[in-house]
């Protein structure tokens, strides 16, 4: 007698990753995606995967949890603004493969080529961003809540992006987590991740390299309200190349937690630690740690203290 399956007749979008179950039982629709053997005239399958995420994202309920998985090795080429939309709500973007045969987004041919987040609840895992032209002003542009990234590289290629990740005030609770940017040595950038208000996002678990005119982390224009830079599981490290030496600054009015396990690496050796956190309405938890020079050990952050006034 065979045994007893719960699924007596099979399921198409069952997978295993490195022997973990995934997909098996999902309620929504899971479209795959792979440029080298994929076709937009396909069903989107496993077998038969779509050539394009922008493609598989119109195939896409809104709200209805679906996912599109892209293999490894995948490219797609965004050569306009808004060359990538992903307007449909609630679905998740999963990359596999790793290093540099994650699934590759590589913005190119004009200043203002960028992936849009035009919907709300959208989440990416495991890509893998590439500025392949110079001066790019915002290729991840999001502009809807609840936005998620999650174990996620951005990396200048072409000169260096402007601001590599750009969000408005109507994003609400985004979250990025496990975020490496590799920027270039070169000037040429402002930040790696420019932040227009909305409240209680969170930056967390960030490895952030560049050469930053403004900041590594910026809050511009708007203030926030409740946010979180840092904290999370694991220590949180940027390191500009540039003699502005300022690693996070915000909106003198956001409020929010910054910190704890933080560490910052400055251009030069000058007096420049207290000036390298800018967030006069946050409240700020230690360590923080700031380098200024090679070959010294950093020390903490040396803003005002609390007291037991």
């Amino acid at each position: 007698m065979p045994p007893i399956s719960n699924y007596p007749n099979g399921f198409a979008n069952g997978i295993n990753i490195r022997g973990i179950p995934l997909l098996s039982a999902y309620p929504g629709n899971v479209f795959w995606v792979d440029s080298g053997s994929g076709s937009n005239g396909n069903k989107g399958t496993f077998d038969k995967p779509f050539s394009t995420i922008d493609y598989a994202v119109g195939r896409c309920t809104a709200n209805n949890g679906d996912i599109i998985v892209c293999k490894a090795g995948h490219t797609e080429t965004v050569i306009a603004a808004a060359g990538l939309d992903l307007d449909v709500a609630g679905i998740a973007l999963v990359g596999l493969g790793s290093g540099t045969d994650r699934p590759t987004v590589n913005f190119t041919t004009a200043v203002g080529a960028d992936m849009d987040v035009d919907a709300a609840n959208i989440s990416i895992y495991n890509f893998l961003f590439t500025g392949g032209f110079d001066a790019l002003t915002g290729p991840i542009d999001v502009n809807a809540s609840d936005f998620s990234m999650i174990n996620c590289e951005t990396r200048d290629v072409t000169g260096q992006a402007t601001d590599f990740i750009v969000t408005d005030d109507t994003c609400d609770r985004f979250l990025i987590s496990g975020w490496k940017h590799l920027g270039a040595a070169a000037a040429g950038a402002d930040t790696a991740i420019t932040v227009v208000g909305g409240d209680d996002w969170v930056i967390e678990n960030f490895d952030i390299y560049g050469n930053f005119a403004v900041a590594g982390i910026e809050n511009v224009t708007t203030a926030s309200n409740r946010i979180r830079i840092g904290g999370g599981d694991k220590w949180c490290y940027i390191w500009t190349e540039n003699i502005a030496d300022v690693g996070i600054t915000l909106v003198a009015t956001t409020t929010g937690n910054v910190g704890p396990n933080i560490n910052l690496m400055l251009q030069d050796n000058a007096a420049n630690i207290t000036e390298c956190v800018v967030g006069a309405a946050c409240q700020f938890f230690l360590p923080i740690n700031v380098c200024n020079l090679a070959g010294e050990v950093a020390m903490l952050w040396n803003a005002t203290a609390s007291t037991d006034a």
